[in-house]
């Protein structure tokens, strides 16, 4: 399916959110996501369908002042 991770357009054989992180090697990383603008908390990835089309952010801490 095609989605748009990051705002690049991304294929992607995957059914949940978790799965497309497990796929584009963020596996454990500590990160946000959100879809279509909507953050997913951690615990609620995995149960997270995606569609074609969805727009995925994934945003890694920063630290610094």
């Amino acid at each position: 399916m095609r989605l748009q991770l990051n705002g690049t357009s991304v294929d992607a054989e995957v059914a949940t959110l978790a799965d497309l992180l497990t796929a584009r090697g963020y596996g454990e990383a500590k990160v946000a996501t959100a879809v279509n603008g909507t953050f997913v908390p951690a615990p609620l990835r995995a149960d997270h369908a995606l569609a074609e089309g969805d727009s995925i952010e994934v945003l890694a801490p920063m630290q610094g002042g």
